[in-house]
């Protein structure tokens, strides 16, 4: 009698378990794409918005650094509230204000109104997009939860390259007259299917230890990232004033507040925002440090990319977002071949995607070398083909690296750690790159320009090859 209560307990947890089926995987996939597509989708609609809202090279800037900025500094506290109050919650919350923000991106009347708007637009991402793979590590285990990560990297990996596609096309359709402002309005129709999707489809998770908000820790984590990023992504177009150095010159020390406040709070007993025992994780320190590299020169890449073949080659809004088909498509195929290959060969497959990316970017830089002004799709093809295929052997194993080891109570502030780290890349690296590239053309003319920034990134993809060698060998 006793074994069959214990059966009937044990089949009554079982069933109480958070499961998310296939429908609801898609559901949040499709939620990690939107703010990842928005990051991108504006660079090559950003001339356009220029002309029509008679806003400067410095505002401009800001449409695209005031996204960023919200999004990477609250992501942390978006994990953490999901934690706290349900992931479910925070993401129907978040995707619902997403959705908002945007019709407000594709209405704004003028430019400040259109900064705000993308400023509210990454807040509303901070607080859906921890919850995607919080729930994912919540709500999945094994070889599904393998499978998952594996998706969501591909997913958020197409979803950069996809976003300056969709833009380029959208500006240049100028669907109903909207011009630029469908690369917002878009998204509209979206958030709404995927709330309902949601609704339905996306299981409610949290920790069963709810761990209470860091408010020191929250302050000085935004102030620490608003010092460095600030005055990298405006310090060029607002010609470099002395707020930019000081702020840079305080970065450091309010860095140094941040751990120290959080080192105290863990040995004291109490929860930080970001645990300092989170990073005791080998898998979790390492893969990390792999990602920053990794995602300077994405999005240095495709900035630079975006400005060179339009302002340079002369290519409208398509065909500079079809010159990165073939990037897309590498990307997707290799990526379906992931978790296989790491099945078989282990983390050793990164090291393989570094390579080959690398061999792509070289082709790049020949191609731009040799043809130009003529560069486009068949210019650029077979070494966009070899680069994607190479960032998709990289960057949804080292997601699941990233991850691996972090237990579901923490899986808020986990993810949010990590796409913190990658989001703050992403802004360092249009920041860093970009200002590289504009900064030579003057002098050494566009191609040169290209060519040069090239090489710099290259270096990058053999920094990402290198680190690579120290992740662990296999995936828990």
């Amino acid at each position: 009698m006793t074994e069959t209560i214990t059966s009937h307990k044990a089949d009554r947890a079982t069933a109480a378990a958070p499961s998310l089926g296939g429908l609801g995987l898609f559901t949040v996939l499709l939620a990690a794409a939107l703010p990842l597509i928005d990051f991108f989708i504006v660079n090559v609609a950003l001339p356009t918005i220029g002309h029509d809202l008679a806003a400067s090279e410095a505002v401009l800037e800001l449409v695209v650094a005031g996204y960023g900025l919200a999004y990477a500094v609250l992501l942390v506290l978006g994990g953490r509230l999901g934690d706290l109050f349900g992931r479910r919650r925070l993401f129907l919350g978040g995707m619902a204000a997403f959705g908002l923000t945007s019709l407000a991106c594709g209405l704004a009347p003028s430019a400040w109104t259109l900064v705000a708007a993308r400023v509210a637009q990454g807040a509303a991402s901070a607080a859906m997009l921890p919850q995607v793979l919080a729930t994912i590590q919540a709500a999945t285990s094994g070889p599904r939860r393998a499978k998952a990560m594996g998706l969501y990297g591909a997913t958020a990996g197409l979803s950069m390259v996809a976003g300056q596609i969709l833009g380029g096309v959208l500006v240049a359709a100028d669907v109903w007259g909207t011009g630029w402002r469908s690369v917002f309005l878009v998204n509209v129709p979206v958030v709404l299917v995927g709330l309902f999707l949601a609704a339905r489809t996306v299981p409610e998770t949290r920790s069963q230890h709810p761990e209470p908000l860091d408010g020191p820790g929250t302050v000085l984590l935004a102030a620490a990232l608003i010092a460095l990023l600030a005055p990298l992504t405006e310090g060029r177009a607002a010609g470099w004033p002395l707020w930019t150095w000081l702020s840079l010159a305080a970065f450091p020390f309010v860095a140094a507040a941040f751990y120290a406040v959080e080192r105290r709070a863990d040995r004291k007993g109490r929860t930080p925002l970001v645990p300092p025992s989170l990073f005791a994780l080998l898998s979790l320190r390492r893969g990390l440090v792999m990602i920053v590299p990794f995602s300077i020169g994405f999005s240095g890449f495709m900035f630079v990319i975006a400005v060179a073949l339009q302002q340079g080659a002369g290519l409208g809004p398509v065909g500079a977002g079809l010159a990165l088909v073939p990037m897309a498509v590498a990307f997707f195929f290799v990526s379906l071949a992931g978790p296989r290959l790491v099945a078989r060969y282990g983390t050793r497959i990164v090291t393989a995607g570094a390579a080959v990316q690398g061999v792509g970017v070289a082709l790049i830089a020949l191609a731009a070398w040799r043809s130009w002004p003529d560069l486009g799709l068949l210019e650029l093809l077979p070494g966009a083909a070899i680069a994607g295929a190479g960032q998709a052997l990289q960057l949804p194993v080292v997601f699941r690296i990233v991850l691996s080891e972090v237990p579901p109570a923490r899986a808020g502030v986990g993810s949010g750690v990590m796409i913190t780290t990658q989001q703050s890349a992403l802004a360092l690296g249009v920041a860093t790159l970009g200002t590289l590239f504009l900064s030579l053309v003057p002098g050494a003319g566009m191609r040169d320009a290209l060519v040069t920034t090239l090489l710099v990134q290259l270096a990058g993809v053999a920094l990402t090859g290198l680190l690579s060698l120290r992740l662990p060998r296999t995936i828990s």
